[in-house]
């Protein structure tokens, strides 16, 4: 029998990369009691609704497309840059619905995807040596022992951030801008031209054809909403569990506990101890959650970590995300299917083909090569039908700028001429960065790369 749970309940459990330097912990206590006070940013009845969604995604009638920024950040706050991620997602979750033949649910890592875990916790620069930078909502990108000083009141920052953020997603999908007369709209600029945006504009005048004969035939945005309306959920990793615990309220028509901060939370694979905090406060909130499953995790375990958060086998509860690598997917997913096959238990499976691929250029960069997201997707697909579980998702880090994140892809971006070197392994240099289109390197976006 698991003991009684309350939204504080973790603070007795260990506690993995979640800051403890706090200068002034009077001052962050303050912090998350004014959180508590603040309105929810997303609603029970709106979680539940994912649920369900994800229960038709567990059962092979829909599929899951969870994807944003690697971490969002207070400078580059901007609506444009929510427009275009909110664009990107729709473009590709529409390819997705008529490839497919299936609905897409849409998860944004949006409106609160600010904190990262930290593989060290400090980084050296020219013989200096300071904290790490842990994300937004935390400490700053700086390299300054100022700015590396957790601060509580960035919690407050990255809450209004995320509301504003959800806002205006809101109005996207609901305003007609989602309408699938704008289905030409969605590919953003930088795109058009690649050989994949050319692929795209000819789904594209398909879909138009569709439409215009759906609408001759009177299945208008009028009288099917689904056609300008789509539903966009929010999630994030739930990282900083001070802050989720004071977004975790109890919902008045059913009397259970969820965390307002998103629709969905996962818990990330340096995270997921059976008996650490992570576990212990998602366990007791009724959103649907994510686990990632990387190559360390063996099937007892997963099991077990099963049965702690979906002990009554919720249909939509549950989605676990393999993020293990091209070259160890092979090795480490079959093992984890078949357990869970075996066992009957309802989940949805997801790809996260991003967080197991990342390597260092020579020129110091760490990078992803696209071939080899690719092929850990189509292993993913390959290796859950064989087990006889439904391949049910993606989770992807994107964004709707022009950024050269991957080496490859439609752009075809190569190492050489394409990316600046870094003034530390770690970290960017200071100004830079490589446009994808024109090798000219783009000032804008150096911040993203010190962010992974």
């Amino acid at each position: 029998m698991q003991q009684k749970w309350t939204p504080a309940g973790w603070r007795a459990k260990p506690a993995k990369h979640i800051p403890t330097d706090y200068p002034d912990a009077d001052a962050l206590t303050r912090v998350e009691a004014t959180l508590r006070s603040y309105p929810p940013l997303v609603f029970a009845g709106e979680a539940r609704n994912l649920k369900a969604r994800l229960a038709d995604v567990a059962a092979g009638k829909a599929f899951l497309l969870q994807g944003g920024d690697c971490a969002e950040s207070f400078k580059e706050f901007h609506p444009d840059n929510i427009r275009d991620t909110f664009r990107t997602l729709m473009a590709m979750s529409v390819v997705l619905t008529f490839a497919g033949s299936k609905p897409v649910v849409k998860v944004g890592r949006i409106a609160g995807q600010f904190g990262k875990p930290r593989s060290e916790p400090i980084e050296t620069q020219g013989g200096v040596t300071l904290p790490s930078y842990r994300g937004d909502n935390i400490n700053g990108m700086e390299f300054t022992p100022e700015a590396r000083i957790p601060d509580p009141e960035r919690l407050l920052k990255a809450y209004g951030q995320s509301a504003a953020t959800l806002n205006l997603i809101r109005a996207f999908a609901n305003g007609g801008y989602a309408d699938l007369h704008n289905v030409h709209r969605w590919m953003v600029g930088f795109v058009a031209d690649s050989p994949q945006g050319k692929r795209y504009q000819e789904i594209a005048d398909r879909i138009s054809e569709a439409v215009a004969f759906m609408e001759a035939c009177g299945i208008t945005p009028q009288s099917v909403p689904q056609v300008r309306h789509v539903d966009v959920y929010t999630s994030h990793e739930a990282l900083l569990l001070g802050y989720e615990e004071a977004m975790t309220r109890v919902d008045s028509t059913s009397g259970e506990y969820y965390d307002t901060s998103a629709h969905m939370l996962w818990i990330g694979d340096r995270t997921r101890q059976p008996d650490g905090a992570h576990v212990e406060f998602m366990r007791g909130v009724k959103n649907p959650i994510g686990m990632k499953c990387g190559p360390s995790l063996e099937p007892d375990e997963l099991l077990r970590l099963i049965d702690i958060l979906n002990p009554n086998d919720e249909p939509g509860r549950l989605t676990l995300i393999a993020r293990f690598g091209s070259d160890k997917v092979e090795q480490g997913l079959p093992k984890l299917a078949r357990a869970v096959v075996k066992s009957g238990r309802s989940v949805v499976w997801s790809c996260d083909p991003m967080h197991g691929n990342t390597l260092k250029t020579g020129n110091g960069f760490k990078t992803r090569p696209f071939d080899r997201i690719l092929s850990e997707v189509r292993a993913f697909m390959d290796i859950l039908t064989a087990e006889g579980a439904y391949p049910g998702g993606v989770h992807v880090e994107m964004t709707g700028q022009q950024v050269t994140e991957c080496l490859g892809g439609a752009a075809e971006v190569r190492e050489e001429g394409s990316l600046q070197p870094l003034s530390h392994p770690l970290r960017p240099a200071p100004q830079w960065r490589a446009s994808a289109r024109s090798g000219v390197p783009d000032r804008r976006a150096s911040a993203r790369r010190a962010r992974q």
